[in-house]
């Protein structure tokens, strides 16, 4: 079984079929495999899926709830004994009982985790392979048929952490002299983050190792403009040093990968 909370929220199994869930069962689903394999208490798992108006009796409502999803995905055909999971009712809540790398933010964090691990260690062209993997998870905006405030808050967890993960691969990209792939991505993350201090600095970078430097430092003076502007204060001084070497023509700004770059 295979738990899809990166996008809309769904399972399939592993031959692909999706398993037709009701909304109400989707909640619950999502609620679950947020933490799978840990307990979640009624009190807690109520909130999620029915934020706005209880039902006057809960726990029954919880208990039909997870009837259905038993039902829903104890129904479709499995290709192996490896698609069995239990929804398992414990005293005082529920527990998904599931290989946690069946759902795709669990997937999604270990090969993060490994992908900064083999970075650490030396291991460039891996990271950037783990990397790539998990930011080919995402489907779209995480739990994006889920509209709660639970689920916001799950969302901007999740925006944070694919951020991070966007910023990782295109700063080892960088290092590996793929720049020009990097500078999409970068120029995207720019526009859609444009306070955001270190993914200005690595676009910065980007530019002037393809030999943009006005433009290099036309991102900075346009950083500079909007947080003076909005947020009364300057960039930090790692942006103002990378100003300064940008300005210099350091050459150690460009690694040996990125000398073959064609200036623009």
């Amino acid at each position: 079984m295979d738990i899809q909370l990166l996008g809309c929220v769904e399972a399939h199994v592993r031959t692909g079929e999706r398993v037709p869930l009701a909304h109400g069962t989707k909640l619950l689903l999502a609620a679950l495999a947020w933490t799978p394999g840990a307990f979640v208490a009624d009190e807690v798992l109520a909130e999620r899926v029915w934020p706005e108006r209880l039902p006057q009796h809960p726990r029954e409502a919880l208990y039909i709830q997870a009837t259905r999803l038993r039902k829903a995905l104890g129904g479709v055909g499995r290709a192996s004994a490896d698609e069995a999971f239990e929804l398992s009712r414990r005293r005082g809540g529920y527990v998904l009982v599931i290989d946690e790398r069946s759902v795709d933010t669990v997937r999604f964090r270990a090969l993060v985790r490994e992908a900064r691990l083999s970075a650490r260690d030396g291991g460039t062209e891996r990271a950037l392979d783990l990397f790539t993997r998990a930011l080919e998870l995402w489907r779209g905006e995480p739990l994006s048929d889920v509209r709660t405030p639970w689920a916001e808050t799950a969302r901007v967890a999740l925006r944070r952490e694919h951020r991070e993960a966007l910023v990782g691969s295109a700063e080892l990209g960088l290092r590996a002299g793929r720049v020009e792939e990097c500078l999409r991505r970068l120029s995207r993350l720019a526009d859609m983050h444009p306070f955001d201090e270190k993914v200005t600095g690595l676009l910065m970078l980007a530019l002037h190792q393809v030999g943009r430097q006005a433009d290099a430092l036309d991102c900075f003076d346009l950083l500079r403009l909007r947080m003076t502007d909005l947020l009364a204060c300057e960039p930090g001084p790692e942006l103002r040093a990378l100003r300064e070497r940008i300005l210099a023509r350091d050459p150690d700004l460009v690694p040996a990968a990125a000398h073959t770059a064609t200036p623009h």
